[in-house]
C-alpha cells in the first residue's frame, strides 16, 4: 500500500515514553465475543525465506494455521512472459502449507501493481478478456484446495472518478464491470470457493479514508444488487501510528454496513508502521501492540470474522523497513551509534530474533490464534 512521506527525524523522547507507557495499559484483554473457537491466525510468507531460514519456518508452523503467499501467487510471478509459466515458487509454498496441515489464502488474482510487463500493452491492443479469465481459471484450477481468494485487490482510489474506482488497465479496457466480470470468472472456475475484494486505508478518521470507505461500500452495494458472487471483504489493516490512533467509531460504523450487506470479513495484512524510531524497543513495542489492540477491539467483535493475518510474522522479514538514507540520518543525529537494530520497523508480532512482542499479546487477548 502507499506510504505517507517520512516526517522529521527528531522526536520528543520524553513525550514518546509517556505515551508508550500509557499505551501498554490498553493491552488488557478486551475480547468479549462468545465464539466457541479461536479466530484463525495466519501470516504472509515467502518461499525464499521458508527454504533458507529454519527458525523462521518453525515459527510459521508454531503460530500460523493459514499462510498467504506474499508474492508467489501474483500474476507477474506466474506468467512473467506471455505463455511462459513459472509455478515453482507458488507450488513450493502451497505444498509446504499442505504438508504441514496449514490452509493457503489465495492472494491475489487481479492487482494493478503485480501485472507482468507484457500484459498492459496486450490488453490495450486486443481488449481480450479471455486473457484475464484464462489467468483466473489457471490459478483457481491449479490451487483447487484454496478456499478463499482475493479476486480483486485495491480497486478503490479516491479523488478521480465519481464511482471511486482506481485507474488501471483493467478499468481502461473493460470498464467498471471488470470487477464483477472477474468475480464471475472466479466463480465459474470454482463453484465452491469464497470470493473477496481486498482493500486498504479504511481505519482512520481522515478525509481520504472516509471517502475510501464510502466508495468501497457503494461498490459492494452495486455488486450485491446485481447478484455478483462476492462473499466477503479483506481488510488489509496496515495501521500507521503517524496517522494517530485508529478510529474505532469509523471502523465500527463501516462494519455495520458490511454486516447489513451479508458479507463476511477477513483481516488480511495487519501490521503497524511506527511514528517514532528513537524510543527504546520496549516503548516502541508497547505502542505498536496498543494500536493493534485498539483495532482488534472492534473487528474481533464482528460476528462473521473468518480470520486475522499479519503481513509477515517477524520484523526479520518485514516490508516496513526504513530507507537507507533515513537510517543514516538517524545515526548522524546520535541514534543507533552502536549499530543496534537500525532500519527495522517493529510492527509485527515477533521481533528480528523471533521473540514474541506485545503485538502477539494483543492477538491472544482478542481470541486470535492458538499460541
Amino acid at each position: 500500500m502507499p506510504e505517507l512521506s517520512r516526517r522529521g527525524f527528531l522526536r520528543n523522547i520524553a513525550t514518546g515514553a509517556m505515551g508508550a507507557i500509557a499505551a501498554a495499559s490498553s493491552l488488557k484483554p478486551a475480547y468479549s465475543s462468545q465464539r466457541s473457537r479461536p479466530i484463525p491466525f495466519g501470516s504472509a510468507a515467502r518461499t525464499q525465506f521458508i527454504e533458507a531460514d529454519g527458525q523462521y519456518r518453525d515459527s510459521l508452523l508454531q503460530y500460523c494455521s493459514r499462510l498467504t503467499p506474499e508474492i508467489e501467487f501474483k500474476w507477474d510471478q506466474i506468467e512473467p512472459r506471455q505463455g511462459q509459466f513459472s509455478f515453482e515458487a507458488a507450488d513450493t509454498v502451497a505444498n509446504f502449507a499442505r504438508d504441514h496441515g496449514k490452509e493457503i489464502y489465495g492472494h491475489t488474482l487481479l492487482w494493478h501493481r503485480s501485472m507482468p510487463p507484457w500484459l498492459p500493452d496486450h490488453l490495450r491492443e486486443t481488449r481480450d478478456w479471455s486473457t484475464v479469465t484464462g489467468h483466473i481459471g489457471r490459478m483457481v484450477g491449479r490451487y483447487a484446495g484454496v478456499r478463499y481468494w482475493d479476486v480483486v485487490n485495491e480497486p478503490i482510489d479516491t479523488g478521480f472518478r465519481d464511482d471511486g474506482l482506481r485507474s488501471s488497465v483493467f478499468l481502461d479496457c473493460f470498464g467498471a464491470d471488470y470487477i464483477a466480470m472477474a468475480l464471475q470468472a472466479a466463480r465459474a472456475a470454482s463453484p465452491g470457493a469464497e470470493l473477496l475484494i481486498n482493500e486498504y486505508g479504511l481505519e482512520y478518521d481522515l478525509t481520504v479514508e472516509h471517502d475510501r470507505r464510502y466508495h468501497f461500500l457503494r461498490l459492494l452495494e452495486r455488486l450485491k444488487k446485481d447478484g455478483v458472487p462476492i462473499g466477503g471483504i479483506g481488510l488489509q489493516a496496515h495501521l500507521d501510528l503517524r496517522k494517530g490512533p485508529v478510529s474505532q467509531a469509523a471502523i465500527s460504523s463501516f462494519l455495520k454496513e458490511i454486516r447489513n450487506l451479508g458479507l463476511f470479513v477477513f483481516v488480511t495484512e495487519l501490521d503497524v508502521t511506527e511514528a517514532d524510531y528513537v524510543m527504546s524497543a520496549v516503548e516502541r513495542d508497547a505502542k505498536v501492540g496498543a494500536e493493534a489492540a485498539r483495532y482488534l477491539d472492534v473487528v474481533c467483535d464482528f460476528e462473521d470474522l473468518r480470520g486475522v493475518a499479519t503481513w509477515g510474522l517477524t520484523d526479520r522479514y518485514s516490508w516496513l523497513g526504513l530507507p537507507p538514507e533515513e537510517v543514516e540520518a538517524y545515526k548522524q543525529h546520535g541514534y543507533w551509534r552502536d549499530g543496534t537494530s537500525p532500519g527495522f520497523n517493529r510492527g509485527l508480532p515477533l521481533d528480528t530474533d523471533l521473540r514474541p512482542k506485545p503485538f502477539l499479546d494483543a492477538l491472544k487477548a482478542h481470541g486470535v490464534g492458538q499460541f
